[in-house]
């Protein structure tokens, strides 16, 4: 729970086979608004506590919007299994609802998509599909999930017999999970410098359940088959990737999730206009990078949002006061329009 400057409203998405179903959109409202806004998304294990990736674009003139989806973060209920899905498509009702609030009802022009790992895919996929509707502006990919971090016959015949199991049986738990490597990079507790809820973001993860690698693998064979995203998109990863099960402190300057070398060779099938950036030293989550590296990640940013998007200067806001705010409080959750 964050507090002041953030609020939250929540998403009423009906039911599905465990209950009724939420999602939470967070927003930060920037001092000097531009119409310009960002919608982040999250990835697996994951939920929105990168308060600094919102300050950088608040300071900008960018409205920061942040979606906790269903089943995750502010969004999971004591009834449902976490971060589980059976098609990535059914994130989209929330996307959308997220683009109506932020462009029709608060009136914004310009809307930059930021999906990170699972959100990156899902990102991806939802921009495809709804390519004709123009909801969004531009597209940055941190560290997308595009294929699974494994060697082929794992990638490929035993995911194809996984997805099988997972049509028939989709809560079936599977004999393998993320690990703690990446974790214990994160978390003050551990080895980083970040503070954040371990109920919602567990060191090692939530079971991974055969459902939910059918759905990845449906999206990441679409994605690979080709999409027609017809908005610039830049995607940023790491420069290479950490492949050991326990801890070594060359975790600290590579992704230690995924296969950067998939990202880079995949990135063409999002679309005609697709910027590549790669980063010594960084993370999964490259926002969550050192703060050299963050620094540069936020640089190019910024410069790719100023040359593709028309986003003017990206200087941020002269220091002093701040203009009085009424004061707002994230826990007190605000009923979506429907």
């Amino acid at each position: 729970m964050l507090g002041p400057p953030y609020e939250r409203q929540t998403i009423d998405l009906g039911t599905d086979d465990e209950g009724p179903v939420v999602a939470t959109l967070v927003r930060r409202r920037a001092e000097r608004p531009t119409g310009r806004a960002v919608l982040y998304v999250h990835g697996f294990v994951d939920y929105f506590f990168q308060t600094h990736v919102a300050d950088f674009f608040a300071e900008r003139g960018w409205d920061f919007y942040a979606l906790d989806l269903r089943k995750y973060g502010r969004s999971l209920q004591p009834h449902q299994t976490p971060n589980f899905c059976r098609d990535l498509s059914e994130y989209f009702p929330e996307l959308d609802a997220a683009v109506k609030i932020i462009r029709a009802d608060e009136g914004h022009d310009t809307l930059l998509a930021m999906g990170h790992s699972t959100g990156g895919l899902i990102i991806s996929l939802w921009a495809h599909a709804r390519r004709e509707a123009g909801l969004v502006d531009g597209i940055f990919l941190n560290s997308p999930f595009f294929d699974i971090n494994a060697p082929w016959l794992v990638r490929r015949p035993l995911a194809a017999a996984v997805s099988r199991l997972g049509r028939r049986a989709p809560q079936r738990v599977l004999p393998f999970g993320l690990g703690t490597v990446y974790g214990e990079s994160l978390h003050a507790d551990h080895r980083g410098e970040w503070r954040y809820d371990l109920a919602w973001k567990p060191l090692a993860g939530f079971p991974v359940r055969a459902g939910w690698i059918n759905a990845i693998r449906a999206g990441q064979r679409q994605l690979r088959a080709g999409l027609d995203i017809p908005v610039p998109v830049l995607l940023a990863c790491s420069n290479r990737s950490y492949r050991g099960t326990k801890w070594h402190d060359s975790a600290t300057l590579a992704d230690a999730v995924l296969d950067v070398e998939h990202m880079v060779r995949w990135a063409p099938r999002l679309g005609p206009h697709v910027t590549l950036a790669r980063f010594d030293g960084g993370l999964h989550d490259l926002t969550l990078s050192g703060p050299a590296v963050r620094e540069k990640v936020f640089a190019e940013v910024g410069r790719w949002a100023e040359g593709f998007l028309g986003a003017g200067p990206t200087d941020p806001e002269p220091t002093g006061p701040p203009a009085a705010r009424p004061p707002v409080d994230d826990r007190a959750a605000a009923p979506a329009e429907s």
